[in-house]
């Protein structure tokens, strides 16, 4: 016999949840059908606690409210009232096929729904399909309009292939059982994503949709299967059709946009939005407002974000999303005081002020004022920006002076991950290397690699380091031993061939690992740098012109600009060459490396 849920018996003791609520319904429930009057019998309907939920059929389906059928009239013998309890504590001592068999015989001879539920829900229980068919089709018999035993009996003809079957019980329940049809659709909806055969649940909603195709309700329901099952292409048209019948239904507006999301397809979401808020003149729903400025961030039109966070803010001056975002984007636009504004808000409203603190640290750190930014990272307790708060407190002291008492700082900081505590070596050794303490620094990474093994970010930290000490042994050791690894590591693969370029003349091995490094990561303008840095060595200097401009296009980062005027200059451009240098020093004027290549070249 084909099992409803497993091929294996289940032979557990029905849980003391199922044992205390069927006494608490069934004794009294007969009992009182048995002493009541003929009259009381016709009119009174049964209030008693119904039992066990279906397991795993109805949990969290949308209530469908039944009107109960008459209880029978029926004499309380004292067989009944054996054979009650004998199914009762047969279930409770695991004997599921003593319980199984007396309630099934009690449901026949009594035709109580109530007692024929409680057969079903045990026969489902206990996974034997026999019999939980026989009892849901006399409980549909005596129960018409309860949609539960439909339920049931649907679940196993789909479990069986017996598509049809599934849908005569299904169309039961929309057409015939009580409650609102989108209840019931919704209630249909979460029965059918818990299946397995995704075909056949499509197949099923497509069958069951096909007279309600008119019905936004319907539609939506749906496309919440569809959803749920992956099937995002379909999910998506019928959120459209939804939306064509009633565009209104800001929950279909909601999912529609997040079938775009999914999709990848944010400028047409963005577009969409844009449109319905328009149709709505002013009206518009604050979360499809609030959907559609985090669409704007999303594809980073940070100015229009902001312009929407706004509008929500007068609308919900303490919403606590509104103003974190409102915060970050004012931080992104470097307007400091209004960022600042926003977060001394958030830190006021929100019961958890972590976030508020750790930004209004940050916009101290940017005004350079430590120890207001200190007092603020002090307060952050908890949250996903703790970790940095402390680190950042380290910096702090360091910054003024107290680099013993920044180191112990670190130490005191718990990780939750090895990323953490590699995070908080590399702060320690930065330290040490802002007070040109290279030494230090270089016991902090050496000390740690020792205890921790290999480690490529700490690998490439040291080597870096090295670079600054002249030991460029150790910094070709340290990458090779991250490529003996990790051999598609562009970033180890260029700053090895950087430094063969740029301090030694073995040219040719360096072009070599830079050439990888661009196939694994074409668009990185420190790659393309460095590509440009190599030609320039071999002497190739219009190939090497292109690169270095391609970088500058991308990033205009002061060394780029350093190695473009020396090339340019090389080559005799050299009004080209003090163009690319007194541009770059409008925007960095005390950078090193950008000072050094004007005075060598242009004294």
């Amino acid at each position: 016999m084909m099992m409803l849920y497993s091929t294996q018996r289940r032979t557990a003791p029905l849980p003391v949840t199922a044992f205390l609520r069927a006494l608490l319904f069934a004794v009294p429930a007969l009992l009182a059908a048995c002493s009541t009057s003929p009259d009381k019998a016709v009119t009174e309907t049964a209030t008693e606690p119904e039992g066990v939920a279906m397991e795993s059929m109805v949990e969290g389906t949308p209530e469908v409210v039944d009107i109960e059928p008459v209880r029978p009239n029926i004499e309380l013998t004292g067989d009944i009232l054996y054979k009650i309890l004998l199914a009762e504590f047969a279930g409770q001592r695991g004997r599921l096929d003593v319980s199984l068999e007396t309630y099934l015989e009690l449901a026949r001879s009594t035709r109580d729904h109530k007692v024929v539920e409680r057969a079903t829900r045990i026969a489902v229980y206990a996974r034997d399909n026999k019999v939980a068919r026989e009892a849901a089709e006399l409980w549909i018999e005596l129960d018409p309009l309860n949609s539960d035993p439909h339920q049931v009996l649907a679940v196993m003809a789909l479990r069986e292939g017996r598509v049809e079957a599934a849908l005569e019980h299904f169309q039961s329940i929309l057409e015939y059982s009580h409650g609102e049809l989108d209840q019931k659709l919704w209630m249909i909806a979460n029965l059918l994503s818990r299946e397995k055969d995704q075909k056949l649940i499509m197949t099923v909603m497509e069958r069951l949709i096909e007279s309600h195709r008119d019905e936004p309700e319907a539609l939506y329901a749906f496309a919440h299967v569809a959803a749920r099952l992956g099937e995002v292409k379909r999910a998506t048209e019928l959120l459209e059709r939804t939306l064509e019948l009633a565009p209104d239904n800001d929950s279909a507006v909601m999912s529609y946009i997040s079938m775009l999301q999914r999709q990848d397809r944010l400028k047409e979401a963005v577009a969409w939005l844009e449109q319905a808020i328009r149709q709505r003149n002013g009206e518009d729903d604050f979360n499809m407002r609030l959907a559609y400025a985090r669409l704007l961030t999303d594809v980073r039109r940070y100015d229009d974000a902001r312009r929407q966070f706004e509008i929500l803010a007068v609308q919900a001056p303490n919403n606590t999303d509104v103003l974190y975002a409102l915060g970050l984007l004012y931080l992104q636009a470097n307007r400091l005081d209004d960022a600042e504004r926003s977060f001394k808000r958030l830190a006021k409203h929100s019961d958890n002020d972590d976030d508020a603190h750790y930004y209004l640290g940050r916009i101290q750190e940017e005004r350079d004022n430590h120890k207001k930014a200190g007092i603020h990272y002090q307060a952050v307790h908890g949250g996903d920006n703790y970790f940095d708060a402390q680190v950042r407190m380290s910096l702090i002291l360091s910054r003024q002076g107290k680099i013993e008492e920044a180191r112990r700082h670190l130490g005191s900081i718990s990780t939750e991950s090895k990323q953490q505590q590699t995070m908080l070596v590399q702060a320690e050794a930065e330290l040490l290397i802002e007070e040109e303490r290279y030494e230090d620094a270089m016991e902090v990474y050496t000390r740690a690699l020792e205890k921790q093994g290999f480690n490529s970010e700490l690998l490439y930290s040291r080597a870096m380091l090295a670079e600054k000490m002249d030991r460029l042994e150790l910094l070709e050791d340290d990458l090779r031993r991250i490529l003996e690894r990790e051999p598609e590591n562009a970033q180890a693969l260029n700053a090895l061939g950087y430094t063969l370029a740029d301090r030694t003349d073995r040219y040719q091995e360096a072009y070599d690992l830079i050439k990888k490094a661009l196939e694994l990561s074409p668009g990185d303008y420190y790659i393309l740098d460095s590509m440009g840095w190599v030609l320039y060595r071999q002497g190739k200097l219009d190939e090497a012109v292109d690169y270095l401009r391609r970088a500058l296009e991308i990033r205009r980062d002061p060394e780029i600009a350093a190695h473009l005027g020396e090339v340019l200059w090389v080559k005799g451009d050299k009004e080209g060459a003090r163009e690319v240098w007194d541009t770059a020093l409008q925007e960095t004027p005390e950078d090193s490396k950008l000072l050094d290549v004007i005075q060598r070249f242009n004294p």
